[in-house]
């Protein structure tokens, strides 16, 4: 039997007190953190929530979201946490589908969540500063059996309803053990991050391995390279966790910075998207710490492969399987593919969840009957067992027979000194049946035109992969923890462009 909240306990109950959370006033103990969620444990006891309940939470990155979280765990209830930006009503449907009991949100993000919860029938709390409570700490903490759900978090998806995938109390404990071995870090390391902590990166990966090596956590609740650079200076971090888009866009923010300006950064560790390999070289070079990129989705807990402190970065790369799980790579007829060839990821073990609630169709299709889930990514194991994402499949362009991966694409426009941000998707042909098109966000003060695109890619692609579609964007568009929505590109647009291009671009 076990708890989330079992790692805070222990470092709470070490002879050395240590810092849990690094605030904007006065740094937050692991005793002090205890008490707090203790405290608010029994605040939700008095609005009768109990073990087994459901409880939706939408805060953004701070230490009060640890509070509550902690304290729903720690009464043994389930948490549902939820983008702050949700609407009425998609935070009805949330409140729905979990079959929620209650309702919490931060006392900044307006009344979305407070009305769907009135709309549902459902207690609503306020999350404000400090988390503050007169309830006195919950006497006992609930000890969970390692097959309940702990968490509830929403996919995005790219058709239909968000499917809320389980996560265990052994999955989510795992997460957080997996990532201090793979990370290497330890009680003295300073970990900061301006992910979100209602998406499974920020919430596995970085808050469960965070608390489970006994280290301390300094949050960023909205991300801008200024103050995610402040912050790395402020708590002398030694460790930060990000998506690509954050280490780009603090690269261009660094000024004339260099390594001795970072001196305690030791490592950056990545996810979310792939790395583009000339952001990583850059990142390291300005920030003079190691860059490790890995692999995982909110079913697999964070986790899949990852590239190990011990080895170092290998870029290009997501490292290999990370221990507690399996990794194989299958054809479509389900045989395993040999090292270099493509196919779609398969995972198991420790991490992987238990199913989509009330989904048991969805759950069939992703899990198969000997536990193994079925990512939907395309990859391929090189001679060292190293993992290469080739693409999700779904986002693959198959443009008159021929595979055309996105990200070998992106890869090369990330190149171009000119090109801060790029996207490529596919969109219908008549002849090709799918075109290769391009969406660039172009340096500030640049004169980069398509035609330079077009004669950058000729230069460093085969003819059938170059985009023959290219438009130009002052930002794309980014989810919650600054990942690249490439479904919410307007692909209507390009699709006409497609059309009425061909008389500018020749076909190969």
């Amino acid at each position: 039997m076990s708890n989330l909240i079992d790692p805070i306990v222990r470092h709470a109950g070490a002879p050395t007190e240590r810092i849990a959370i690094h605030t904007t006033a006065d740094p937050w103990s692991y005793s002090e953190l205890l008490e707090r969620s203790l405290r608010y444990a029994e605040l939700l006891a008095g609005h009768e929530v109990a073990a087994g309940d459901r409880v939706l939470l939408a805060a953004p990155s701070c230490p009060e979201f640890v509070v509550a979280y902690m304290g729903i765990q720690a009464i043994g209830a389930t948490v549902v946490p939820i983008n702050t930006m949700s609407t009425e009503v998609e935070a009805g449907y949330y409140l729905t589908d979990a079959g929620a009991k209650l309702a919490i949100s931060w006392h900044e993000i307006g009344p979305a969540v407070s009305r769907a919860a009135d709309n549902a029938g459902v207690t609503h709390l306020t999350l404000s500063a400090g988390a503050d409570t007169e309830a006195t700490p919950l006497a006992e903490i609930v000890d969970r059996a390692p097959d309940e759900t702990a968490a509830i978090l929403y996919t995005s998806g790219t058709t239909g309803r968000p499917k809320g995938a389980e996560l265990s109390v052994a999955n989510l404990l795992a997460a957080g053990q997996i990532g201090c071995a793979v990370a290497g870090t330890s009680a003295e390391d300073r970990t900061g991050t301006a992910l979100p902590l209602f998406h499974v990166f920020g919430q596995a990966a970085v808050m469960m391995a965070t608390f489970t090596s006994g280290g301390s956590l300094s949050l960023l609740p909205k991300f801008t390279p200024q103050a995610m650079i402040e912050i790395l200076r402020r708590d002398e971090l030694t460790v930060m966790c990000g998506v690509p888009t954050m280490w780009n866009a603090m690269l261009h923010a660094a000024g004339d910075a260099d390594g001795t300006d970072f001196a305690t950064l030791r490592v950056a560790v990545s996810g979310g998207a792939s790395l583009p390999g000339e952001v990583a070289r850059a990142f390291e070079k300005q920030f003079g710490c190691t860059i490790l990129e890995g692999y995982g989705l909110t079913e697999t807990t964070a986790f899949g492969a990852f590239n190990d402190i011990d080895r170092g970065g290998k870029i290009g790369s997501v490292g290999r399987v990370v221990p507690r799980l399996q990794m194989q790579i299958r054809t479509p007829d389900g045989t395993e593919c040999a090292p270099g060839e493509v196919g779609e990821i398969f995972v198991r073990g420790d991490t992987v969840f238990k199913g989509y609630r009330n989904r048991p169709d969805a759950t069939a299709d992703a899990l198969t009957e000997d536990g193994w889930f079925r990512t939907g990514d395309l990859g391929e194991l090189d001679a060292e067992h190293d993992l290469r994402i080739v693409d999700r499949l779904k986002d693959l362009i198959i443009r008159g027979g021929y595979n055309v991966y996105p990200s070998e694409v992106e890869e090369v426009l990330y190149e171009h000194p000119d090109i801060v941000e790029a996207a490529v998707v596919g969109v219908p042909d008549e002849y090709y049946g799918e075109e290769v098109a391009a969406v660039v966000t172009p340096r500030a003060g640049s004169t980069l035109t398509a035609a330079d695109i077009d004669t950058w890619t000729r230069e460093r692609l085969s003819a059938y992969k170059i985009p023959r579609v290219i438009q130009f964007v002052e930002q794309l568009p980014k989810g919650s923890t600054g990942k690249i929505l490439k479904r919410e590109i307007d692909r209507t647009a390009l699709r006409s462009t497609a059309s009425s291009r061909d008389s500018d671009v020749a076909r190969p």
